[in-house]
């Protein structure tokens, strides 16, 4: 099937290239991305006000599609804070102490505690929830402050965070970028995750017992370990007046907590939740949770903290959000959104940007599997060079759609990005992504930064190896 190209479509990829370019050198691109968004409007409509709107109207859009996201990750937030101020927090973990008594106990065990906690509650409120009260206990059997930044940080910011399957934010980007359902992208990263999750945290691992006996391990200590938080929400360990509570009560509010989540993952099971669904009911649950938890622990203020702890999460989720919001109005005109804000003005038979793009491309390149797979990790680690994970995955899944009309397995390759812009971007390889976990162990971002490099590298490898063998033989 052959596609006519016109301006529009050199002009969008174009600003892709530009985007990319940009994201190389580590720098900002909201303000090419607005551009990429005014100078479409302009040759499409040939008015300036209309272009001139657009941008507004673009940004509404994005942030309609990108709301129930940002929703969820505020509510997480707050509910998190509520039991960091409580110590709620410190109740739910303890039980699990027990079972680190050695170093290598206390590395996997830190890890796995922290893929748990993130999955349900995100990885940066993760970091603050147990934190903590595990990395005490990590220094007493022996593991260094930086191993346990390590295992925090790989296995709640990579696995958890790059498979993300109960908040769903992360794949409902790429799967709308991509215009696929969120859960065909979640059942494809399965496999992808757990390769670049199993090879990365044992080389790792493996890494730091051989610097360790070598005598060449750096702690990279820059404080004492313990004493950071949850950047947005304070310092951890600070307790508003009226938040203390007896420890029998803290004891059953942690046990009624973790019932209630595990519920929702029953309930999820049952009725087969997924997407908005699942997500609906894991913000209703935080909703009920913080609610009266707050109402428990505040008493007579707790109307008011309840709104207070409400616009903590809030300002957190935005702030995190705040950069996605130009990057996805912008890719989101690949798509259906650009006829919405500008009107038909492709031409007949298009079937939109990206989807045209993707067509030209497979009528006159070879693409395969290997070399898709290759592209899409690349874009997907570019992607992720500005510090968020989830700046550049809606990139990452109008990539995938290009790529796929020609080579096939969109949902791997979509997939595939995903992981990819998480791993690098999401708070494993950029100093300044790593801050809650560094700070909470009281090292350096960039020794934790350096420890994960090697490691992140030899994951990504091995994971883009078994996406070029699910394109072949899946």
């Amino acid at each position: 099937m052959e596609v006519q190209l016109t301006a529009l479509h050199w002009v969008y990829l174009a600003f892709i290239v530009f985007i990319m370019a940009v994201l190389i050198k580590r720098r900002d691109t909201t303000l090419v991305c607005v551009a990429g968004i005014f100078t479409l409007g302009l040759i499409a409509t040939e008015t300036l006000s209309t272009s001139v709107s657009g941008i507004f109207n673009s940004f509404i859009y994005a942030t309609k599609e990108l709301l129930g996201t940002i929703f969820i990750i505020s509510i997480i937030v707050a509910m998190s804070r509520v039991l960091i101020i409580t110590g709620i927090n410190e109740t739910m973990v303890r039980p699990l102490t027990r079972f680190l008594r050695t170093p290598a106990m206390a590395f996997w065990g830190i890890g796995l505690i922290m893929m748990v906690v993130s999955l349900f509650f995100w990885p940066s409120p993760g970091v603050a929830l147990i934190g903590a009260v595990l990395l005490p206990v990590a220094l007493r059997v022996g593991l260094p402050a930086l191993g346990a930044a390590m295992a925090m940080n790989l296995f709640g910011h990579g696995i958890a965070l790059s498979g993300d399957y109960i908040i769903q934010g992360a794949p409902k980007l790429t799967a709308d970028a991509a215009g696929i359902p969120v859960s065909q992208v979640m059942e494809a990263s399965v496999p992808l995750v757990l390769i670049m999750g199993a090879v990365t945290t044992a080389v790792a691992y493996w890494m730091m017992r051989r610097d360790q006996k070598r005598g060449t391990w750096r702690n990279g200590l820059v404080g004492a370990p313990g004493k950071g938080g949850l950047p947005g929400a304070g310092p951890a360990g600070v307790v508003r007046s009226g938040a203390m509570l007896p420890k029998g009560l803290k004891r059953a509010l942690a046990v009624v907590i973790w019932l209630l989540f595990a519920a929702d993952v029953a309930a999820m099971i049952a009725f087969k939740l997924q997407g908005g669904d699942a997500t609906a009911l894991i913000g209703g649950t935080a909703v009920l949770i913080l609610i009266g938890v707050t109402m428990i622990a505040h008493r007579n203020r707790g109307l008011e903290e309840t709104t207070s702890y409400l616009i903590e999460g809030f300002q957190f989720g935005f702030r995190v959000f705040g950069p996605v919001i130009p990057i996805a109005a912008f890719f989101y005109l690949g798509d259906s959104a650009f006829t919405q804000l500008f009107g038909d003005r492709l031409l007949q038979g298009s079937h939109g940007i990206v989807n045209d793009l993707g067509v030209a491309l497979a009528n006159h390149v070879p693409v395969n599997g290997a070399v898709a797979a290759v592209t899409l990790t690349s874009a997907g680690a570019i992607t992720g060079l500005d510090g968020s994970g989830f700046s550049g995955i809606s990139l990452v899944g109008s990539i995938a759609h290009m790529f796929s009309i020609s080579a096939g397995g969109i949902d791997t390759l979509t997939a595939l990005g995903q992981v990819a812009a998480i791993w690098v971007g999401g708070g494993t390889l950029i100093p300044w992504a790593l801050i809650p976990a560094a700070a909470i162990c009281g090292v350096t971002p960039f020794e934790l930064a350096r420890r994960n490099l090697i490691p992140v590298l030899i994951g990504l490898a091995a994971t883009t190896l078994g996406a070029m063998l699910i394109l072949q033989f899946g």
